[in-house]
C-alpha cells in the first residue's frame, strides 16, 4: 500500500517543544486527524486537509485514519504530549488488530512527543528522579475500583505518581477520591505538585502537601504529580521551591 499513518506527539504546547521528527511528519502529510484542539495547534497550510473530532472517539478516529491511509493517502493523527501515553497510539493498534486484514500492511509509524508528565516535572525541578508510575483518573475505559486498586498499590510501594486526567465537568469527584486514599497511606505533609498548561500562557504551577491538596484548583488541562516518602522540597526565597526526588532510597547507604 502506498499511504501510510505517523501518529505523532504535539508535545505539552510549546510549538519550540515538538520534535523534529514529528515536525517532518507533519509537514508531509495530507490529511491531520485528532482531537478538536489538537488538530487547531497544527498551522494550516495548502493540501492539507483537517478532520477534527470529540474527545471520546478515539477508536472511530483511528479507523478513519487507517481507511484514508489505505486508499493510499499519507496521514498523520495527533495527539498532545505523546502520542503512546494515555492517547491515539494504542487506539491506532486497538483498530489494526480488530480491523480490515490490510491494514496490517500498512506503514505505521509512532513520532514520540514530549509528554504532560515530564514537562511538569522538568519546571518543577527533579520529582521522578527515583522510580515512578504513570496513571490516568479516567474511569471512562476501565472500571472506578480497577482505579483505585492500582493506585493503593502504588501508593504502597512508595511510587511517585503521576496523574493524568485529574478531574472534569463530568469526572467532578474522582481526584478528591483518589487524594483521600493517599491520605490514608502516605504523611500529611507528603508533596503534591499541581501543574497546569505546562508550556502554554496559561501555565500555573503549584506545590502544596497532601493534607492540602484536596483545595487546590484542578482540571483536565493539570498534571497532578504525589510524591514520595523521599521526595524533597528545597525552599527559595520568593520563589516556588524545587522539588526532587533522589535515585536513592532513603535509610539505605
Amino acid at each position: 500500500m502506498s499511504g501510510c499513518v505517523t501518529v505523532v506527539g504535539l508535545g505539552p504546547g510549546d510549538p519550540s517543544l515538538l520534535t523534529g521528527a514529528a515536525r517532518l511528519a507533519l509537514d508531509g502529510a495530507e490529511d491531520l486527524i485528532g482531537y478538536l484542539p489538537y488538530v487547531a495547534r497544527v498551522p494550516e497550510r495548502p493540501g492539507l486537509v483537517r478532520h477534527a473530532s470529540d474527545n471520546r472517539v478515539e477508536v472511530d478516529r483511528a479507523r478513519h485514519a487507517l481507511s484514508l491511509a489505505a486508499s493510499g493517502r499519507r496521514v498523520a493523527v495527533v495527539s498532545g504530549g505523546d502520542p503512546g501515553v494515555f492517547a491515539m497510539a494504542a487506539a491506532i493498534f486497538e483498530a489494526v488488530e480488530h480491523g480490515e486484514p490490510g491494514w496490517r500492511d500498512l506503514a505505521i509509524t509512532v513520532e514520540p512527543g514530549i509528554t504532560a508528565m515530564l514537562a511538569a516535572a522538568a519546571r518543577l525541578g527533579a520529582p521522578l528522579g527515583g522510580d515512578f508510575c504513570a496513571m490516568s483518573l479516567s474511569d471512562n475505559l476501565k472500571p472506578w475500583p480497577v482505579v483505585t486498586a492500582r493506585l493503593e498499590a502504588v501508593l504502597r510501594a512508595d511510587f511517585v505518581v503521576a496523574l493524568y486526567n485529574p478531574i472534569s465537568t463530568a469526572r467532578p469527584w474522582q481526584l478528591g477520591a483518589a487524594l483521600d486514599l493517599a491520605a490514608g497511606i502516605r504523611a500529611p505533609d507528603t508533596p503534591v505538585m499541581f501543574a497546569r498548561a505546562i508550556s502554554r500562557p496559561d501555565e500555573a504551577i503549584r506545590v502544596t502537601t497532601l493534607a492540602e491538596a484536596p483545595a487546590a484548583p484542578a482540571d483536565m488541562a493539570t498534571m497532578v504529580i504525589l510524591g514520595a516518602s523521599g521526595t524533597r522540597l528545597i525552599p527559595r526565597t520568593g520563589k516556588a521551591p524545587f522539588v526532587y526526588t533522589p535515585r536513592s532510597v532513603p535509610g539505605v547507604a
